[in-house]
């Protein structure tokens, strides 16, 4: 049955490349609409996924940074590096505000960075410093290279105006960019000397996160305690509920739309087949056999459309990045398994219909048709 599906399913060469083509272009729809979100979403939390903390300790009842204050006493610092487990904590401040270079405005995470710094810091720098010193800021590369400028230029945030140092590479979502100054200019721009923002903490090799963070939650009052993972999610959450809402709405249109065409595709090319079908039902083939040979087509098909789907998303990704485009195309194999499995489901339908048609006539019947 295996041979005659792909002797059958090769047999005539445009009813095959039109199959394949059209699935092909109907998953890479499909498949780079879902890639550009899961980017988006990848590039919301790069700073907390690359900030190299196991756990982030903030106010109490905040949860995330987008959109957020959070202020603990100096006392909390001291506090959690004493709990067992932990390796370093490294205390940042942070504020959202507007850079400004020249005439262009962007905005930015500001993380005021101490020099000691175990966590938090800019994680790829392509230029320059990696940690700012008074009257110094380290800017996104993208940013700067938008607007211009590069080291040794000035930028302001507020009143003040800054040096560029150090220029960082992923420092940037499609929302704003991270940018790093010295607690000391931070001081500056916003007062409360006697407070941080987040306690960074990375804990000991060998011990559990989960139980560290659980040891902090015990020791040190009126905080909030979360996982990296944990942070990431509410991050994550807060900016969706805000901001991308029409992104979520495009890539379910596109997915509707892809699997419309790529059900059409193939109940067009086994429809096409329906002679062949015919001929075999009216030779004695039992419909149980027709049923397999049909959708073991199918499978063959769906699988190549899925493979130059994936090839075509990852050129188009690779094209992207070396175009510098702010931009960034992500393929989760997650939903890489989703989209299979559905689009294996919707293709089968879409190729037994047809076929259900032939199989329910008699021999005698086909026959009188032909």
């Amino acid at each position: 049955m295996l041979r005659f599906a792909f002797r059958n399913l090769f047999h005539k060469k445009a009813y095959f490349l039109t199959s394949v083509g059209g699935m092909a272009l109907a998953l890479m729809l499909i498949l780079s609409l879902d890639a550009i979100f899961n980017g988006i979403q990848a590039k919301i939390t790069s700073y907390i996924d690359h900030s190299g903390a196991d756990i982030f300790v903030s106010q109490s009842g905040v949860r995330n940074m987008h959109m957020a204050s959070s202020t603990l006493p100096l006392t909390v610092v001291d506090q959690v590096e004493a709990v067992a487990g932990v390796e370093s904590v490294t205390p940042i401040l942070y504020m959202g505000n507007i850079i400004a270079a020249g005439d262009d405005r962007y905005p930015a995470y500001v993380i005021g960075l101490p020099k000691e710094a175990q966590a938090g810091g800019p994680w790829q720098i392509t230029e320059g410093v990696s940690i700012p010193n008074d009257g110094e800021i380290i800017l996104d590369e993208g940013i700067a290279r938008t607007v211009g400028i590069g080291i040794g230029d000035r930028v302001k945030i507020l009143s003040k105006e800054f040096r560029i140092t150090g220029l960082s590479k992923g420092t940037d979502t499609f929302i704003n960019s991270v940018a790093f100054i010295s607690p000391h200019d931070f001081v500056g721009l916003r007062g409360n000397t006697e407070s941080v923002s987040f306690v960074l903490v990375k804990v000991k090799a060998g011990e559990s996160s989960s139980k560290v963070a659980d040891q902090i939650r015990a020791g040190v009052p009126n905080v909030n305690v979360q996982l990296r993972t944990e942070f990431a999610a509410q991050e994550r959450q807060v900016v969706n509920d805000m901001s991308t809402d029409i992104v979520v709405i495009m890539n379910l249109i596109g997915f509707m739309i892809g699997l419309a065409v790529m059900a059409l595709t193939i109940y067009t090319a086994t429809f096409a087949r329906r002679g062949e079908y015919g001929l075999l039902k009216a030779i004695g083939v039992r419909n149980s056999h027709l049923y397999r040979v049909v959708l073991l087509q199918t499978l063959i098909g769906v699988m190549l459309g899925m493979i130059l789907a994936i090839l075509f998303t990852l050129l188009v990704s690779a094209s992207v990045s070396a175009l510098e485009v702010k931009l960034t195309l992500q393929i989760n194999p997650v939903s890489l398994v989703k989209i299979s499995l559905v689009s294996l489901l919707i293709a089968g339908l879409a190729a037994v219909l047809p076929v259900r048609q032939i199989a329910q006539l008699e021999p005698a019947e086909i026959f009188r048709g032909a």
